[in-house]
C-alpha cells in the first residue's frame, strides 16, 4: 500500500513533520511534530503545529497516531497540543526508559519523575505492529543516534527520523548519551535492507552544500548508491572512524536543554510550581 504523505518543513529548525493518511480512508498518523520555542524570551508558539492540525480539520482526517522517532534534541514535541485538539495517541520506542534515566540524572528531576515511559501512550517494541485505518505500520528499532530511536515503515514508505538524511547530507551523529557509531551503522543497514523502491522520508534537511532547495524524500535505492556517509557499501570500520572524528567538530544543537525536557515527557512541560509557573533547567557542564 502507498500512503499519501503530507510534509510540514519548519526552517526555525530544519525539521520535517509528516501527515500519513490511508489512501482509502480518512485515517492519519502524526509523525514528528514541532512545538515552536524562543529560546531567548522563554516563549512556546503553535503555528506549526496549528498547521498540522487545520490540515487535518480541512481534510476530515482522523488522527490514530502521533508517532515520535525519538526524543528531538533540537526542536520541543507539539504531539500533547495536536492530541488535546484532533485526537490520536502518542508513541515511541520503548527504549525512552532508557533515556528518561539518563536524562533524569542530568536534569536532577528527582524521584517524581518517572521513568518508566507512562508519558506515552505505547511503547514501541521491535517488531511490533499498528494500523492507520486499513495500513499497516510496522516498527524497526533503529538506535545510533539515540537509544530509543525508530523507524516506522507504513506501506513502502519508511520514517527514519534522524538516522539517515538525504544522500548528499549523510547521516546523524552519535555523539549524545547513549549514542554509537557502530550502533547506528548497524541499524542503518537493516534500513537499507528494505526493497530498494522504499520511500523514505528523512527527520531533517540542513540543503548540502550545492543544492539550492530543501528535499525531505529519498528511497532505499538511492541512499544505498548515493549517501555520502555509507553509500556504496562503505566498510564499517571506516563509518565509524568518520562519524567519531565528524561529530567531535559539532556544537550541540541550539535547543537541546529545552527539548530534552520536554520530550523525555512526551511533549509536556514540566509541572508548574505552587503559582502554576513552568521553569526549565539549566544544567552546567553536563552536556
Amino acid at each position: 500500500m502507498t500512503p499519501e504523505v503530507t510534509a510540514f518543513f519548519d526552517e526555525a529548525t530544519f525539521t520535517i513533520s509528516y501527515v500519513v493518511r490511508d489512501p482509502q480512508g480518512s485515517a492519519c498518523a502524526v509523525v514528528d511534530s514541532v512545538l515552536d520555542f524562543d529560546y531567548a524570551s522563554g516563549r512556546t508558539d503553535t503555528r506549526s503545529a496549528d498547521a498540522i492540525v487545520k490540515f487535518v480539520q480541512d481534510n476530515n482526517l482522523t488522527v490514530e497516531w502521533l508517532l515520535e522517532s525519538h526524543v528531538h534534541a533540537d526542536h520541543l514535541s507539539a504531539a500533547p497540543y495536536i492530541q488535546e485538539r484532533v485526537g490520536g495517541k502518542i508513541g515511541i520506542g520503548d527504549n525512552i526508559t532508557v533515556v528518561q534515566d539518563t536524562f533524569g540524572k542530568v536534569f536532577n528531576e528527582g524521584t517524581e519523575f518517572q521513568r518508566d515511559g507512562s508519558q506515552f501512550d505505547k511503547l514501541f517494541k521491535e517488531g511490533d505492529s499498528f494500523h492507520i485505518g486499513q495500513m499497516r505500520g510496522d516498527v524497526m528499532h533503529t538506535p545510533g543516534h539515540t537509544p530509543a530511536c525508530l523507524t516506522y515503515v507504513i506501506g513502502d514508505a519508511a520514517f527514519v527520523g534522524d538516522t539517515l538524511f538525504m544522500p548528499d547530507f549523510g547521516t546523524a551523529r552519535c555523539d549524545f548519551p547513549g549514542g554509537s557509531s557502530e550502533t547506528l551503522y548497524a541499524s542503518i543497514q537493516k534500513i537499507l535492507a528494505l526493497p530498494d523502491e522504499t520511500r523514505i522520508f528523512v527527520g531533517h534537511d540542513y540543503k548540502a552544500p550545492g543544492r539550492d532547495e530543501y528535499a525531505w524524500e529519498t528511497t532505499v535505492g538511492e541512499q544505498k548508491r548515493l549517501n555520502i556517509h555509507v553509500g556504496e557499501g562503505k566498510a564499517k570500520e571506516d563509518f565509524v572512524r568518520m562519524r567519531d572524528e565528524r561529530d567531535a567538530t559539532l556544537a550541540m544543537p541550539r535547543l537541546i536543554i529545552p527539548s530534552l525536557q520536554v520530550n523525555m515527557r512526551a511533549g509536556n512541560m514540566p509541572e508548574p510550581d505552587e503559582k502554576g509557573d513552568v521553569f526549565l533547567k539549566v544544567p552546567v557542564n553536563k552536556i
